[in-house]
């Protein structure tokens, strides 16, 4: 008869022998037979209560280790390519440990979210405790959903925020995950349509009152799969930095070197002074100085910091928080060119001459302490002369010269002609609680193009420092319209009684000369759309393909390197090329410089987009106390199933759903941008000035339905809409049907 083996050894068995676990191969190692078998098993069960090991079906395991197979989802990319993984089936007390997979070259693509079966092998590293390879793809990432949960009966049903789903979600009983109803939840599909064509779904994450202010953001950050919440080393690395010093940098602590932002500024990552250039030779010239926060000091390629910054590509900006890049640290303390204080930066001296154009430029690594961190406002006013007491004493020595030079790049801009779209920017006013207090268009002053020309200089000066001395960095790029587009452009500036000539290279003096002929008509926000839809979304590429909306030749992101994570490649790329330290772009980097403009690019998209959808939920909240009021618009789109309009008051974009136009058929020309009515002749025009009834507005959604009072000033009919026994056809000036064969007067500008 063969010794019943210890509880240590058979724990010790199992740890040298992950794929022996089931109880016939424990049996087999110590030679266990016939009755035996049975106080083998009452050991194993022992273990198994005493939390020692784990019985998965017929194998045991270590809880605190994973299977030698594993089901694993794909979680994130690192800079160098690296795909991590987490097990979802980890049973352990500790920390959920992170597996690195080693793809081979015959291997499929994975993507964030994949699930997969892989064989597991423990390792000691850094920044994971295993290895997994491929055994195969078990499913895609089930399909996640925010949204509302109510409860029910038999569980709930959860009502999704996206305001362009309006298919409700059913959640079993037992997979709630202890939701109350009316709850804001995060939920993934858990299985297929049920008897009514739901698709079923288990709860994963509560995220509390929807109708709370900061549920508003919240929503966009998870929709959007923003992250939140910087890793613990990360945190540990930028906590342990201190404020640089002067070894290796010039001092510049005794130039005055002024920092204007808007007056809520999160962060101050540049600053700026201009004076008389003395050269004789250059009469009326102007030396400007730019400075921008050093962050590649503090975020060195490869570290905690430097991973999490590339992962996020940039900060997020929402008017209750923002989701910063980096952390607060860094990005409110020793990045930001506080006043006051010494502050590392990268400083680029360029000289222009009186017509506002680049002569030379120089940059170098210095040390900074601002005099001031001023706002728009107050500077504005001090030029206007109204000064306060912190500009009165800077208005002749610092402001006048900024504005001395910033008249002079005026000149260059005219001549230039970069694309002028006349397209107003809203800022949502929060009280103390989180609600919207206001919604008003951003005043645009002087002071704030100031700022915008200096920094494009100083973005220009980056590229052309680089290209000279040939090194690799990232191009802000933005190519010019398609020719589709371009086409569709011509066509609504001709509807206008426009002209958008054929037969040249185009440039933005043609675009901007269709844009002054709109001005002042009621034509001009048409117009304006018109032409942004027609351009093309700028992005990131190691490769310089100009930019077209600035009618610059090479343009790079230099200025903003607390937010961008373009930014800061820049930074270290002049770094490299002017060998100022060992922090600088180096040959890893290099490699992956075109997965990185990916990344920064898809970032931004993300960013933008999570911004748009915030902004639309506080305008909706602010709008639903006003249902059933009558507000003034433009129809600044048009689809099959309806229009959209522009809110005069607030800029927001409300749906008028094709129901609420009329119960005759409307023609939808997609070319022509109408809806016209089979029967009365009706049409919608993008660019129609409108009288809506505000019928809905959904905070949780940021939706907002509309019905249609008044169209070009005609009222239309009340009472029964067409199509119902006893209603009367609208009443519609012949004259402002456009039917799309029309023959169109064309009138020129000159």
């Amino acid at each position: 008869m063969a010794r019943l083996p210890s509880k240590q050894d058979i724990l010790d068995w199992i740890a040298e022998n992950p794929t022996l676990t089931a109880k016939r191969d424990i049996a087999k190692a110590f030679g266990i037979k016939g009755a035996d078998r049975i106080d083998l098993k009452r050991i194993l069960k022992e273990l198994e209560e005493d939390g020692h090991l784990e019985k998965r079906r017929k194998t045991y395991r270590d809880p605190d280790k994973l299977p030698p197979v594993s089901v694993l989802q794909v979680s994130d990319t690192s800079p160098d390519g690296d795909l991590f993984a987490r097990p979802l089936e980890w049973q352990g007390e500790g920390p959920e440990p992170k597996v690195l997979l080693i793809l081979r070259a015959n291997d499929p693509a994975l993507g964030t979210g994949d699930r997969i079966l892989a064989r597991m092998q423990a390792v000691k590293d850094d920044d994971h405790t295993y290895e997994g390879r491929l055994i195969r793809r078990i499913g895609t990432n089930p399909k996640k959903i925010l949204g509302v949960f109510r409860k029910r009966a038999e569980g709930g049903r959860i009502l999704p925020v996206d305001k362009g789903v309006s298919r409700e979600w059913r959640v079993p009983s037992d997979a709630t995950h202890g939701a109350k109803d009316g709850e804001l939840v995060e939920a993934e599909q858990s299985g297929p349509k049920d008897s009514l064509g739901l698709p079923r779904a288990r709860i994963v994450t509560r995220l509390g009152d929807p109708s709370q202010p900061k549920a508003v953001s919240l929503i966009a950050i998870h929709q959007h799969g923003l992250r939140d919440d910087f890793p613990d080393d990360a945190i540990a690395e930028a906590d342990s930095m201190s404020p640089a010093d002067l070894e290796g940098r010039i001092d510049l602590t005794d130039m005055p070197l002024v920092t204007i932002d808007p007056s809520d500024a999160r962060d101050h990552d540049d600053a700026v002074f201009a004076e008389p250039d003395p050269d004789p030779k250059n009469e009326g010239g102007h030396i400007l100085w730019v400075a921008i926060a050093d962050v590649a000091h503090y975020v060195r390629p490869g570290s905690a910091l430097d991973r999490e910054a590339w992962a996020r590509g940039n900060s997020t900006y929402f008017p209750d928080r923002v989701v910063p890049m980096l952390p607060d640290r860094l990005s409110g303390d020793l990045c930001s060119l506080h006043e006051g204080v010494p502050r590392a930066c990268i400083v680029a001296r360029m000289i222009i001459d009186a017509a506002g154009e680049m002569l030379s430029h120089e940059f170098s690594r210095a040390l900074m302490k601002s005099p001031a961190s001023l706002n728009y406002e107050e500077v504005q006013a001090a030029i206007d002369g109204a000064p306060n007491d912190k500009t009165a004493p800077l208005l002749e020595p610092i402001l006048k010269p900024l504005y001395a030079a910033f008249e002079s790049l005026m000149k260059a801009r005219a001549r230039r002609e970069p694309l002028d779209l006349d397209l107003p920017e809203r800022r949502i006013v929060l009280d103390e609680k989180g609600f919207v207090r206001s919604v008003a268009y951003k005043e645009r002053l002087d002071a704030h193009q100031l700022i915008e020309a200096f920094m494009v200089l100083a973005n220009v000066a980056a590229a052309e420092a680089l290209i000279a001395k040939k090194s690799p960095l990232l191009f802000r790029v933005h190519e010019e319209p398609a020719v589709e587009k371009l086409e569709s452009l011509r066509e609504t500036a001709q509807a206008a009684g426009l002209v958008l000539a054929k037969g040249q290279v185009l440039k933005t003096a043609h675009l901007n000369r269709l844009l002054a002929q709109a001005q002042d008509t009621d034509h001009q926000e048409a117009v304006n759309m018109a032409v942004l839809r027609s351009m093309t979304q700028a992005y990131y590429s190691p490769q310089n393909f100009g930019h077209f909306g600035l009618a610059l030749k090479a343009y790079a992101h230099f200025t903003s390197p607390i937010r961008r994570y373009s930014d800061l490649v820049v930074h270290r790329a002049l770094i490299a090329a002017h060998r100022w330290g060992n922090d600088g772009l180096d040959a890893s980097e290099i490699d992956r410089l075109q997965s990185t403009a990916e990344q920064v690019s898809m970032t931004e998209r993300r960013s933008m987009e999570a911004e748009r959808d915030t902004t639309d939920r506080y305008l909706a909240a602010y709008l639903s106390d006003r249902v059933g009021t009558e507000l003034t618009g433009r129809i600044s789109g048009i689809q099959r199933f309806g229009a959209f309009i522009r809110l005069d008051e607030t800029g927001a974009d409300g749906l008028l759903p094709i129901r609420e136009i009329g119960r005759e058929y409307f023609h939808y020309d997609r070319q022509e941008q109408t809806l016209s009515g089979s029967d009365t002749g009706l049409t919608l025009s993008v660019g129609h000035r409108v009288l809506v009834r505000l019928t809905e507005a959904v905070p949780v959604t940021g939706g907002l339905m509309l019905e249609l009072l008044e169209l070009e000033g005609d009222e239309l009919p009340r009472g029964p809409k067409p199509g119902r026994r006893g209603s009367a056809k609208r009443k519609v000036t012949r004259g402002k049907r456009k039917a799309s064969k029309t023959k169109r007067k064309v009138s020129r500008k000159r």
